[in-house]
């Protein structure tokens, strides 16, 4: 599988592309449609996954659930992936697990070096401590794209909060 990322809006939000023989799933598209576009050429879009409900993940959502005819976080057929409830930074964050190519798409759940606030509508530290303790669980192989910033690794991150664990 490919991966692009592209920074988006403001607030610079991760949007992903993931592509698999030509398909492609946009992850947390937040802004700047036009920007997301440009790398959808000569692929077919169908899938669109969102890791949680804040404005800089879903401002570009509706413009690409008209264009693509998809509604966000339905079932992607032809991508082995698994949907993992992590709430902590809201109630309805979500991880997806790409188990075959070893990688998740953490949002703001969790970042490089850090976790996602827990301060606004939604969040929760004791739901972020049993969501750590859920993800810490898998490999450490695992690559972590968050929803800003740079890509980790699990292993990289599970020393830095075990204190949560």
């Amino acid at each position: 599988m490919q991966i692009k990322c592209i920074p988006v809006g403001y607030l610079q939000a991760n949007c992903y592309i993931v592509i698999k023989n030509n398909k492609a799933i946009i992850i947390d598209p937040g802004d700047e449609p036009d920007k997301i576009e440009q790398n959808l050429k000569n692929l077919e879009i169908v899938g669109i996954l969102l890791t949680h409900n804040h404005f800089d993940h879903t401002g570009a959502l509706s413009y690409f659930e008209e264009k693509y005819h998809l509604k966000a976080n339905h079932k992607i057929e032809g991508f082995n992936y698994q949907v993992i409830n992590t709430p902590g930074h809201t109630k309805d964050s979500k991880t997806f697990y790409f188990p075959e190519d070893k990688m998740m798409f953490t949002g703001d759940f969790l970042f490089k070096g850090t976790i996602g606030r827990m301060d606004l509508e939604g969040g929760s530290t004791i739901d972020m401590q049993k969501s750590l303790e859920k993800i810490f669980s898998y490999d450490d192989a695992i690559l972590l794209y968050p929803g800003h910033g740079e890509s980790t690794s699990l292993g990289n991150e599970k020393p830095r909060f075990s204190h949560y664990l």
